[in-house]
């Protein structure tokens, strides 16, 4: 069940979802939906690579290690998870950006990175 039926993404549709398996979302809602509770900007549906989930293990956010004590599976590669805007954007800056869905990711994420930069990492383009 979608939070914000209104939520629109980056390309200036319906917010479609990232992921239900895992469940995704600040809100846990499957989509990458934000709000005035929401400090991190959880609204980048990235696809989980390898590579970033290692970089982003080394950079202090591990998430590929389950920790069942807060229902988180752990992530691996190809798993879609609404990464923090801002957390895209460090991975971008040391050339460590996963792909993303369009769709999928909340236009709020253009107060950080432009659309130019996003199209580039199109998942599947």
């Amino acid at each position: 069940m979608r939070f914000d039926e209104g939520a629109r993404n980056v390309l200036g549709g319906e917010l479609a979802p990232c992921s239900n398996a895992p469940i995704t979302g600040f809100f846990r809602n499957g989509c990458c939906e934000t709000g005035p509770d929401d400090t991190g900007l959880h609204t980048v549906c990235a696809v989980m690579s390898a590579e970033f989930l290692a970089w982003s293990k080394a950079a202090g956010n591990d998430l590929s290690t389950p920790q069942p004590q807060y229902g988180f599976p752990g992530l691996k590669p190809g798993d879609r998870w609404c990464l923090c805007a801002p957390r895209w954007k460090e991975a971008l800056d040391a050339g460590m950006a996963p792909d993303l869905v369009l769709e999928s990711t909340h236009e709020e994420t253009l107060a950080i990175v432009t659309l130019g930069v996003l199209k580039d990492y199109a998942f599947g383009d």
